[in-house]
């Protein structure tokens, strides 16, 4: 099942059957209950992607069917934040009847937040002018009384931004707003109200830490900024230099000084802290100042690397976030001769697929 297909009359069945599944996975580590944060059944998603399709005078948006590849009309889509459905309406209307911005425009991708900011991508397989910015300028003023929109054209080797290519996501969590830059094309969490309970849910788990947090793939401060309030301080690190920068800007928006963001993949990290590998970086840090007893990891697809999967053993608590449980669930049957799980979750990010985001806390035995 795709968003294509979102019903929320099954929501709640499809919801069990994930639960009973990522229960059963995992079974051999825990006996633990497991927290489950459903989804909004609707308008869930922060970002979208579309093809666009020329049909003589007529221009809409498709999306192909991930089994069949078979084209999709999409004038609105169910799964999308409100803001979005909005926007893509009076987007194709706008763009239908001016040549300049319609030819040749192939995708469209939208970033949204729940603060009322959108971020609007329009991809072409043409070379963009001064014609076409200037078209792009009124576009975006056109659409302003639906929110404040900022506008992006791409062409091959060509990034034309009309203002800025980010918005500023602002999200209560725990009792306290945060704000969060987010960057086009670099990674954000896409279901704003499961995100928060992610974050809740481990802020809840450690509450009263009287020591710094070490965090691995921190991407734009999603979990670092929250959770500083729990710790002494915070080592953030992260591989993308826009993902870094990002991070940095937001401990400024939000006055937070205790999280130092290092740009050093995870592979690195571990190489440096196993004394096998130098950094400028890491000196520059002062690594050996921190006294890091829990770990938060929120990895790719792909889970833990074995080096890495070593490197977090050494802590005391492991805080852990996954996009894919099979990879979560061969993490920890390494790291079961030394850790058990004491907390489990079930977040559903992605309803109406079977994706399904876990997360774990394990302690050292």
């Amino acid at each position: 099942m795709t968003h294509l297909a979102v019903q929320p009359e099954d929501y709640q069945q499809q919801l069990a059957d994930k639960q009973e599944r990522l229960q059963g996975m995992l079974a051999p580590y825990t006996d633990a209950e497991l927290d489950v944060f459903a989804s909004p059944a609707l308008h869930y998603r922060m970002r979208a992607e579309f093809r666009v399709w020329h049909e003589g005078d007529d221009l809409y948006y498709i999306m192909f069917d991930p089994e069949t590849r078979e084209k999709i009309r999409m004038d609105s889509f169910p799964a999308g934040s409100k803001l979005i459905n909005a926007l893509m309406a009076e987007l194709i209307t706008q763009i239908k009847g001016q040549p300049v911005l319609r030819t040749k425009l192939f995708q469209v991708e939208f970033l949204t937040t729940t603060s009322g900011q959108a971020l609007i991508s329009l991809l072409y397989h043409r070379q963009l002018d001064e014609e076409w910015e200037q078209a792009a300028q009124l576009l975006r003023r056109t659409l302003q009384g639906l929110a404040q929109v900022h506008l992006i054209g791409r062409a091959r080797k060509q990034k034309i931004c009309i203002e800025q290519d980010w918005v500023v996501e602002e999200l209560t969590i725990a009792g306290r707003d945060y704000q969060f830059q987010q960057i086009e094309n670099s990674f954000t969490q896409p279901n704003a109200a499961v995100n928060v309970a992610m974050v809740e849910w481990a802020l809840a788990a450690t509450q009263a830490t009287d020591h710094d947090l070490l965090e691995l793939y921190c991407g734009n401060g999603n979990f670092s900024l929250p959770l500083a309030r729990n710790f002494n301080r915070v080592l953030a690190t992260e591989i993308s230099k826009v993902s870094v920068a990002s991070a940095r800007y937001n401990c400024e928006l939000n006055a937070i000084d205790n999280v130092t963001v290092v740009r050093m993949s995870a592979e690195d990290f571990s190489a440096v802290m196993k004394g096998e590998k130098d950094s400028r970086r890491a000196k520059e840090a002062e690594l050996e100042s921190f006294d890091c007893r829990t770990v938060l990891v929120d990895p790719p697809r792909a889970g833990l690397d074995a080096d890495t999967v070593e490197l977090v053993r050494n802590y005391e608590r492991i805080i852990y976030i996954s996009c894919n449980p099979e990879t979560l669930v061969e993490n920890l049957e390494s790291l079961s001769s030394t850790h058990k799980v004491v907390k489990c979750a079930l977040f559903d990010q992605f309803p109406y697929t079977h994706h399904v985001e876990a997360g774990v806390i394990i302690e050292k035995r």
